[in-house]
């Protein structure tokens, strides 16, 4: 296997290690159990409900202890009922006023435990039906929070990761166009992108353009890995339905020279997979995947056959790098 450059560390979804253990898991259980899987060297801890049984101080002890890196913080915002219509975007600015107010609180927990990355998933902030919204108040109300938050700590870096909907039916920042429109209109320097592969694809995106206007606009902060079938969010394991969209994003990352955490978003609690048997697999598949990808950054004949949109050519190459030479 080739030299993988700029190699990252890999975390996982830590909810998912809830499966099998009885009870009301905690952190400790969770990060006790990921830290088991031979590879898995980091971790992305949710605000506020990772932190209902662990300090700032605590959860990074607990982190050191297992041997786990802090990758950063993500927002959930479904603990306060009110945040169903929304948070960034409800019409009650109290409400609204709450959901800012917390994501500060989550970026002081995530200085207290020396972190960098806070990444905002507005997955409530959207409509369910025609004439429900006001999308020019709920778009600037959007901004004006996204921006609010970024100057509360401008050594923090803040990703905005889309999602075309769930849980509402349409969210108000689909797609990549939308997020480095408001990414452009926030303006400010210490935001950027999380992609996550399945909500790409029901974007009808390909993940390697998604990741090619990132770096033509913004910043790639984060890179969540899973597959699906393109209609909703699966939360599949990594490559198990496209892996040739996989390779490819993998190339683009490898050329944009990204070298933060790559981590598996995938859902073993929905089958009742066993999830350290699922994490170990995403990371076969994901040091594979890499490996192919390394090998095609530099081929030539490929960049020919790109060059001229040669699909045939460009198709043989990529089979022969992934299933060997016939």
């Amino acid at each position: 296997m080739p030299d993988l450059p700029n190699r990252p560390r890999y975390a996982a979804r830590l909810n998912a290690f809830k499966v099998g253990l009885p009870g009301r898991p905690t952190l400790a259980d969770m990060v006790g159990r990921a830290a088991t899987v031979a590879g898995l060297d980091a971790a992305d801890l949710n605000y506020p409900d990772h932190f209902a049984d662990h300090a700032p101080d605590a959860a990074r002890a607990l982190l050191a202890r297992h041997g786990m890196a802090l990758n950063g913080l993500a927002m959930r915002y479904y603990t306060h009922p009110g945040y169903r219509l929304g948070a960034f975007t409800n019409p009650d600015p109290s409400t609204r006023r709450a959901a800012i107010d917390e994501t500060k609180r989550g970026i002081d927990a995530l200085l207290a435990m020396g972190g960098r990355l806070m990444t905002l998933w507005l997955g409530q902030d959207g409509v369910d039906y025609s004439f429900q919204g006001d999308y020019g108040r709920m778009w600037d109300d959007t901004i004006a929070a996204i921006a609010e938050v970024a100057d509360h700590a401008p050594g923090v870096d803040i990703a905005l990761e889309y999602k075309p909907n769930e849980p509402r039916a349409y969210a108000l920042m689909p797609d990549i166009g939308s997020t480095l429109l408001a990414i452009a209109e926030a303006g400010r320097a210490n935001l950027g992108v999380t992609l996550d592969f399945a909500h790409v694809l029901y974007a009808d995106e390909l993940p390697a353009h998604a990741a090619a206007l990132v770096a033509r606009r913004s910043r790639l902060l984060g890179v969540h890995l899973n597959d699906g079938y393109g209609k909703r969010d699966d939360g599949l394991m990594v490559g198990s339905v496209h892996p040739v969209q996989t390779v490819e994003l993998f190339v683009a990352l490898e050329r944009m020279g990204y070298d933060g955490v790559l981590y598996f978003d995938t859902f073993p609690d929905h089958g009742g997979a066993d999830p350290c048997a699922e994490a170990a697999a995403n990371i076969v598949m994901a040091e594979r995947l890499r490996a192919v990808a390394a090998r095609l950054v530099g081929d030539p004949a490929l960049a020919a056959a790109i060059a001229a949109q040669d699909a045939p050519a460009g198709l043989r190459i990529v089979a022969d790098a992934l299933y060997g030479v016939r």
